[in-house]
């Protein structure tokens, strides 16, 4: 009997700490610049949520390409307050933009992919 007690009091305490977790909701899942000219400005940000009931830790924050440079949250993000995930695109290369930027974090979904998108005209070209 009483090893009964202690499996059913150990199941218990295992469920009450799986029920716990953080949860991030983003605003926008996807970036979309536009059409832009070269040189402008690249910096976009993602605002997020942490929904749940557990603080979020951004573990790390990666892009598809190395003219994508994402910042993440230098530290947890408390149940119920926002955050942000930096993104700077390099606007010097002319033509689409389609990335992808990968979050890592200890959410109840552990890995999420955000977008950006959008056209980096070339310069005007002007006739004399």
């Amino acid at each position: 009997m009483k090893k009964l007690v202690l499996i059913a009091t150990f199941i218990l305490a295992g469920i009450g700490t799986t029920m716990a977790q953080a949860k991030i909701v983003f605003q926008s899942e996807t970036i979309d610049y536009g059409e832009i000219k070269k040189g402008s400005d690249g910096v976009r940000v993602f605002e997020f949520t942490n929904t749940g009931d557990e603080p979020l830790v951004i573990k790390e924050v990666s892009s598809s390409c190395g003219c994508t440079i994402p910042k993440k949250p230098e530290g947890p993000i408390a149940p119920g307050k926002t955050g942000t995930i930096e993104v700077k695109y390099d606007t010097k290369r002319v033509g689409p933009i389609r990335k992808t930027v990968t979050v890592y974090s200890n959410a109840e979904e552990t890995i999420k992919a955000l977008k950006i998108k959008g056209k980096i005209l070339p310069e005007e070209v002007t006739e004399i």
